[in-house]
């Protein structure tokens, strides 16, 4: 029996890249992402995927949740990460009630997947909380 050889490509066409280097820029760009009509209604987190050069190779809509809460899989992260041959990663959620203030699942999960993602070699590069004004970042806040 002979077995097919496996091979791999890649290639983007996408010529209009947007790079992310500061806080300010990346909450910008998450907002334009975010449908607002909802952000202080039910609760959504995306990971937004990055080349080696900070380059934004696409985002992610991880999970949709409730007012109060949502699911975030680490193995759904990381596995989205690998199949588009990212680098670095930066999750994002919001809070409806507008409360910036990162819960205690808030802070297990980004540890979690800090060492998760240290583990498998790719940078989680921030992960932050929004509403429709502000933002929070457990990087710039210095959680890691």
């Amino acid at each position: 029996m002979e077995v097919a050889e496996i091979t791999v490509s890649y290639s983007t066409s996408n010529d209009n890249k947007i790079k992310l280097s500061t806080c300010s820029q990346t909450f910008e760009f998450i907002l334009s992402q975010w449908n607002l009509d909802i952000i202080e209604f039910q609760e959504e987190c995306k990971i937004i995927l990055l080349n080696r050069a900070n380059f934004v190779l696409g985002i992610h809509e991880l999970s949709k949740g409730g007012i109060s809460g949502t699911v975030v899989d680490i193995r759904i992260i990381l596995s989205v990460a690998l199949k588009c041959n990212a680098s670095g990663i930066i999750l994002v959620h919001n809070h409806p009630s507008g409360n910036l203030t990162p819960s205690e699942a808030d802070k297990k999960i980004t540890r979690k997947l800090f060492d998760a993602c240290e583990l498998m070699e790719f940078v989680l590069l921030d992960h932050f909380i929004i509403s429709k004004n502000d933002f929070y970042s457990f990087k710039r806040d210095g959680f890691f």
